[in-house]
This record gives structure tokens, sequence and C-alpha cells, in this order.
């Protein structure tokens, strides 16, 4: 969701994929965060609300998929985290991946790697 656009207020709406469970909102720089949105409006000391904007993504993947990271067990998380909005702020999107196959001794470092990274 974007961010309210209210008057006088600076608001946003961040969110973040990431392999481990977070405590706070993670960064690119965080080994284990897959990808991350940032909204801003900043409208602190103006009498109107600014003007809204808006985002879209492909409805199919590109046809080459650019390597980002590796989920090795079943989970991922997604965090949201709004600021000064007039109410609950929530975000969607699309995950393409790859399902591959590894022996125990592979599948075994991934998932030590990702546990550790957290």
């Amino acid at each position: 969701d974007a961010p309210d656009a209210l008057a006088g207020l600076n608001t946003s709406v961040r969110a973040a994929l990431t392999t481990t469970r977070q405590t706070v909102m993670p960064g690119l720089q965080d080994a284990n965060c897959l990808s991350r949105l940032s909204q801003f409006i900043r409208a602190a000391g103006f009498v109107d609300g600014g003007i809204g904007f808006s985002s879209q993504a492909l409805e199919t993947p590109p046809s080459t998929l650019e390597y980002i990271g590796i989920i090795a067990t079943n989970d991922f998380f997604v965090q949201v985290q709004g600021a000064n909005n007039g109410g609950v702020k929530g975000v969607a999107g699309k995950l393409y991946g790859y399902r591959a196959t590894a022996n125990a001794d592979i599948f075994a470092a991934l998932v030590q790697s990702e546990v550790l990274s957290a």
C-alpha cells in the first residue's frame, strides 16, 4: 500500500522479504534480505497532502531471471512497517523461483548458511 497523503505529516511504508525472521526492518546490506521497498511522502510544513503515486510489476517474469538468493528452508518472511498513516498498511508481491535438488551435504550447508546469517 502507498503511504497516506496527510497534510502536514511525513508518512511512509516500508517492506522487506527475508529468508529468516527479523526483529527490525532489514536493509539490502543484510545477508538474508532478498528485497526491500520504501515509499515516503514528505508533507511536513505543507497545507495539502501532496500527490499520490503507484507502482506496478510485470504480470509475468522476464525471460531470464537474475540470481538474487537461495531460500534453503520452507520459510520466508515478509515485514511491513508504516509511519504516521491513517490506517493499517499491507504489501503484495510476487516471488519467482526455481526448485532445485541437492544431496544431503549441500542441503545441510545451505540451511546452515541461511540460519547463521540471521
